[in-house]
């Protein structure tokens, strides 16, 4: 059974960082696209990063360009996406999800988690 696990949420002041983390089990990813999503209330899910699991290419959000970085670390099983500068507008569920395309669509992803709330206060 394929399980997708965050952890890292928090609150945290504006200008902070937060890294959050996302243990996959269940399967062999090494053909998928791992994802960053996330969706504040009253709002869509929206994409925030991906990273493809063979070669670590990477595509981000123009709205945490600069600011966000996703990586994931193949022994652990584990994608991370570490966020730093962070602003009041980030606050959000944030979803780990896994699929084999690249789309940014979240009709894309196969697998999700359960989320991890990150609040940032101004």
């Amino acid at each position: 059974q394929v399980q997708l696990v965050e952890s890292g949420g928090g609150l945290v002041q504006a200008g902070g960082s937060l890294r959050l983390s996302c243990a996959a089990s269940g399967r062999t990813f090494s053909s998928y696209y791992m994802a960053w999503f996330r969706q504040a209330p009253g709002k869509e899910r929206e994409f925030v990063a991906r990273i493809r699991w063979s070669g670590g290419i990477t595509y981000y959000a123009d709205s945490v360009k600069g600011r966000f970085t996703i990586s994931r670390d193949g022994a652990k099983r584990t994608v991370y996406l570490q966020m730093n500068s962070l602003k009041p507008e980030d606050t959000a569920v944030y979803y780990c999800a896994a699929g084999t395309s690249n789309d940014a669509g979240t009709w894309a992803y196969d697998y999700w988690g359960q989320g991890t709330q990150v609040t940032v206060s101004s």
